[in-house]
């Protein structure tokens, strides 16, 4: 019996160690999943402190799977996991059962789950800390005070260390479809083999002042000019089985215009900015020697941002251009706001943040 206990011991621990570190590696992701929540549930007072959150869940995961590894604590930790896993628990089903949020972000978005999945694996490990928790008494400390101590610091400032680092520097493992090396075209493309949705189309025009319908096949003979179109109506017939990793990239000038297909068919450099939340100080004269080095090899610049409004006034006898995309793409495709992207015919060459603009210059080969 101790011998089962002790491998469910490092099965707990360590997957709970995993978990923790995959989404330390991109905190902001899992305050976004946690927004979700919160909307869902209406609990808007939260959503100024869901960053917090995600670093504070992140932290206790790792600590109470090296804690159980270590049998440090036992008996608080016992009590501690089954509160997290039921916690996680009662997460995956509602996610499974509400059919609010498409997947609970378990493992980060290196880790797709879907709710299904997640929900018993969940319970597996609600099963398994159970059985933990009712057999403590084989869980002997392994070692001294002083160096489990030690360890459970380490293991805490590790992981808030980690998640400051990427707050700043952008995760160390990408796993999002805007990592350098994918071609955004092919990431905008149903995956090969994947049924896509299939939709009726129905049209509504107004003639002689009735409204009449009809689909692209039953068009009326007499459709002429005074047919004036009021409305199209998409129905979902059948749901596909996969959708684009990328469904909303969308580029447009002020004037409106969607220039996408233009900046993706061409070697150009993109300044990604959601908001001015990071201090402009910080990064505005990079911009302008960024834009001198562009204008050198003959590159252009874009600043892509969903507040044009506000970002035009930062930036005088400047070469690049400014388009507006939508702040939910903003956010996905750069984790810190700013960050460079050098595309080549809508393949990401190189991606950085505005922390680290020198290894963006000398990887997009800007520099002489």
């Amino acid at each position: 019996m101790k011998t089962f206990i002790n491998i469910l011991k490092w099965i707990v621990g360590l997957l709970f160690i995993f978990s923790g570190l995959v989404k330390a590696n991109d905190p902001l992701g899992l305050s976004y999943k946690m927004l979700e929540f919160f909307e869902a549930w209406g609990w808007h007072f939260m959503d100024n402190y869901t960053l917090y959150a995600a670093v504070a869940m992140n932290v206790c995961e790792v600590m109470a799977g090296v804690a159980l590894l270590i049998s440090w604590q036992i008996k608080f930790f016992n009590w501690f996991l089954l509160a997290l896993i039921s916690f996680f628990t009662y997460l995956t089903a509602y996610v499974l059962f509400s059919g609010k949020i498409k997947e609970c972000g378990c493992f980060g978005d290196c880790i797709p789950l879907s709710g299904i999945n997640t929900f018993l694996k969940n319970l597996i490990l609600l099963i398994m800390i159970l059985i933990l928790f009712f057999n403590s008494k084989y869980l002997k400390r392994v070692l001294i005070l002083n160096l489990s101590i030690i360890i459970i610091l380490f293991s805490i400032i590790f992981t808030i260390g980690l998640q400051i680092y990427v707050l700043r520097h952008l995760p160390i493992i990408d796993c999002l479809p805007y990592k350098k090396g994918n071609n955004i075209q092919e990431q905008m493309k149903i995956p090969p083999g994947a049924v896509p949705d299939s939709f009726t189309i129905t049209f509504q025009y107004r003639k002689n002042e009735e409204v009449v319908e009809f689909d692209k096949n039953h068009f009326p003979d007499n459709f002429d000019s005074t047919y004036i179109f009021q409305n199209r109506i998409d129905k979902l017939v059948r749901k596909g089985n996969a959708e684009p990793a990328i469904i909303d990239f969308s580029l447009r000038t002020l004037n409106g215009k969607d220039t996408t297909d233009f900046i993706l068919n061409q070697k150009c450099v993109l300044l990604l900015l959601k908001d001015l939340d990071t201090p402009i100080r910080l990064w505005q004269d990079d911009v302008y020697r960024i834009d001198f080095l562009c204008h050198e090899k003959n590159i252009p610049l874009y600043i892509v941002t969903a507040l044009p409004d506000q970002v035009i006034p930062l930036f005088n006898s400047a070469h690049f251009t400014i388009l507006r995309a939508d702040a939910t793409v903003l956010k996905t495709a750069a984790r810190v706001q700013p960050t460079y992207i050098l595309l080549d015919k809508g393949t990401i060459k190189a991606k950085h943040s505005f922390a680290d603009v020198v290894k963006f210059e000398k990887e997009s080969g800007l520099l002489p």
